[in-house]
C-alpha cells in the first residue's frame, strides 16, 4: 500500500513521524513501542493487520517518541507525554473526528484521549489493552521478582546479540508464532528503538494505573481480548469493558497477544471489527486472507514439481528436518528449496506460504 509519511513536532520539541494509508472514514491507530512506519509493511506479523485496518479507512498511525522514524534522543517518557503526542499527531493531520484504536499499551492512551476529547472520537476500539500495568497487577513477592528479571532481560534483548534474550519478549507476544514470525519480531526489537528507550517505555507502561479514567469514557466502545493472552491477562480486558459504560466485550480464542491470520480468532476479530463500524463485509472477512495471498497464488504455477512437493509438506506442518528425511534430501538442500519457494510466492515467512498453499489445495495428502 502507498503511504504518505510526514512529521510534526511536540510541545517539548520531539519530532514525530506519522503516516496515512487508504481511503474512507479516518481511523487512528495509537503508536506502540514495537513499531516502525516503513519496516512494518514488510512484516509477516504486522502487514496483515495493516491491510485489514486500511481496507475501509484512511489509516493514520505514528511511531511514538523514542521509536521508529520518530526522534530517539528523548528526555521525557510518561503517559501524559504519550497522550500529548497523540493529540499533536491528530491535529497535525487535520482530523476533526475519527475512530480510534489502541492495541496493548496503546489501549490506555486511547482511553485517556477518548475521555479527554469525546467530541473528536466517533468509535473506540481497544484490543489486548490494559489500564493496570504489570507492576500494578503484582500480588506476590515472586511476581515482583519476575517483573524485575523481565525488565533486566528486556534491556539485554536490545543490547546483546544473544538470541535467547530476544526470544523472551517475542515468545510472550507470539507464543504460537512460527520461527519466521518470532525471528521477525526479534529483528524489530533492534530497528524499532534503543535499549535505553525500550526500558524507559516499558517502565512507563508497567506503572499505568487508571481504571477510574475508563469510567469517564462516553464513546461507543468495542473491547476485544484473547482469552489465553500470555502478555496481558484476559482479566485486564474484562476490567476495561466493565469500567466503560455500555462497552461491548468480545473474548477471542487465542493465546497470542498479536493475532495471526492462520488462527480462527483472526476471522472473529475482523468480523467484530467491521461489524462495529457497520461495514457489510463483517459477515465475510475472508478477503483479509485473500489480500495476503491473491498476488502470490498465481505464482504457484512457477514452482517446479519438487518445489510443489515440498510446499505440500509445508502445508501439512512438516518441519525442514522432517521434509529432508521424507524426501531423502540434506537439510541444507531443503532450506535452499524453501527459500526459492518464498521468493517465487513473494512471501517472507512459513506461515504466509502455508496460507497460500492451503488456499490452493495443498496439504491434503
Amino acid at each position: 500500500m502507498n503511504q504518505e509519511i510526514r512529521f510534526c513536532v511536540t510541545r517539548d520539541n520531539v519530532r514525530l513521524a506519522y503516516a496515512r494509508t487508504g481511503q474512507g472514514m479516518p481511523l487512528v491507530k495509537v503508536g506502540t513501542w514495537l513499531t516502525h512506519l516503513e519496516h512494518d509493511w514488510n512484516s509477516p506479523v504486522w502487514r496483515p493487520w495493516l491491510n485489514g485496518l486500511c481496507r475501509h479507512h484512511p489509516l493514520y498511525r505514528y511511531d511514538p517518541r523514542g521509536c521508529g522514524l520518530s526522534d530517539w534522543n528523548v528526555d521525557t517518557f510518561s503517559i501524559d507525554a504519550l497522550v500529548s503526542d497523540l493529540e499533536i499527531v491528530v491535529d497535525a493531520a487535520g482530523l476533526k473526528q475519527f475512530a480510534l484504536m489502541g492495541m496493548s499499551q496503546g489501549g490506555c492512551i486511547a482511553i485517556t484521549y477518548a475521555a479527554r476529547h469525546p467530541e473528536r472520537v466517533s468509535h473506540l476500539v481497544v484490543y489486548g489493552g490494559y489500564v493496570r500495568g504489570r507492576s500494578r497487577r503484582i500480588k506476590t513477592e515472586l511476581e515482583t521478582e519476575e517483573s524485575e528479571v523481565f525488565r533486566k532481560v528486556l534491556k539485554l534483548a536490545w543490547a546483546s546479540d544473544n538470541p535467547a534474550y530476544k526470544q523472551v519478549l517475542s515468545t510472550e507476544l507470539l507464543p504460537e508464532g512460527t520461527s519466521e514470525q518470532i525471528g521477525w519480531l526479534n529483528d524489530l526489537q533492534r530497528v524499532s528503538t534503543s535499549p535505553e528507550n525500550a526500558v524507559k517505555l516499558h517502565r512507563v507502561s508497567d506503572e499505568i494505573n487508571m481504571p477510574e479514567l475508563a469510567t469517564r469514557v462516553r464513546v461507543t466502545t468495542l473491547v476485544l481480548h484473547a482469552k489465553r493472552d500470555v502478555a496481558v491477562p484476559f482479566e485486564e480486558g474484562r476490567l476495561i469493558a466493565t469500567h466503560i459504560a455500555d462497552a461491548r466485550f468480545v473474548p477471542l480464542d487465542s493465546k497470542n497477544h498479536i493475532l495471526l491470520p492462520t488462527e480462527p480468532a483472526w476471522k472473529q476479530f475482523w468480523r467484530e471489527f467491521y461489524g462495529f463500524f457497520g461495514i457489510s463485509e463483517a459477515s465475510d472477512p475472508e478477503h483479509l486472507r485473500d489480500d495476503m495471498v491473491s498476488h502470490s497464488s498465481a505464482s504457484i504455477t512457477q514452482l517446479t514439481l519438487r518445489e510443489r512437493e515440498i510446499l505440500d509438506l509445508l502445508a501439512q506442518g512438516y518441519r525442514n528436518e522432517d521434509i529432508a528425511r521424507t524426501l531423502v534430501l540434506t537439510p541444507k538442500t531443503v532450506r535452499n528449496y524453501v527459500s526459492r519457494i518464498y521468493d517465487k510466492l513473494g512471501v517472507s515467512s512459513r506461515g504466509e506460504a502455508i496460507v497460500i498453499a492451503r488456499n490452493a489445495g495443498f496439504g491434503g495428502s
